[in-house]
């Protein structure tokens, strides 16, 4: 499971004194606890593998976006940071699509939902987000989408 797998990590960083590493782990797993406590307050299991994956992606979309900002500061010890923070994190998500990968995903998702139109893309989506999650950026496949539709 992909809890274990961060907290075996933890704990080996903690042992070979890699601060960065330890601090990221720590605050994923603060993370996915407090994502826990939302799911159980509103009468949901705890969180499974698949729903962690959205939850990473997050914090990799956090720390790109501060990274850019950092950049635009002159900021390049935080930029270095952040983008420690991001390899931490991406090691926990699966093996992400190349470019003809996610062409044939999308095509095929088209193929098998008997998409027609813009108005079948949430369709397509959904499909897409339930076989591939994880292993496609869903921004850059929505825009892949949307043009194979039209």
């Amino acid at each position: 499971m992909l809890r274990d797998d961060i907290n075996k990590a933890l704990i080996e960083a903690q042992k070979a004194k890699n601060e960065r590493a330890v601090s990221t782990l720590r605050m994923v797993n603060s993370t996915l606890k407090n994502a826990d406590i939302e799911a159980r307050g509103a009468g949901k299991p705890p969180l499974t593998d698949a729903d962690v994956l959205p939850l990473l992606q997050k914090m990799i979309k956090q720390r790109q976006e501060s990274v850019l900002l950092y950049d635009k500061g002159g900021r390049a010890d935080l930029v270095k940071q952040e983008e420690e923070e991001i390899a931490i994190i991406s090691g926990y998500l699966p093996k992400q699509m190349s470019e003809v990968q996610m062409t044939a995903a999308i095509e095929a998702a088209i193929k098998d939902t008997g998409a027609a139109g813009m108005k079948d893309m949430g369709k397509v989506i959904g499909a897409l987000r339930g076989k591939y999650a994880g292993q496609m950026d869903m921004a850059k496949a929505s825009g892949m989408v949307k043009a194979k539709l039209q």
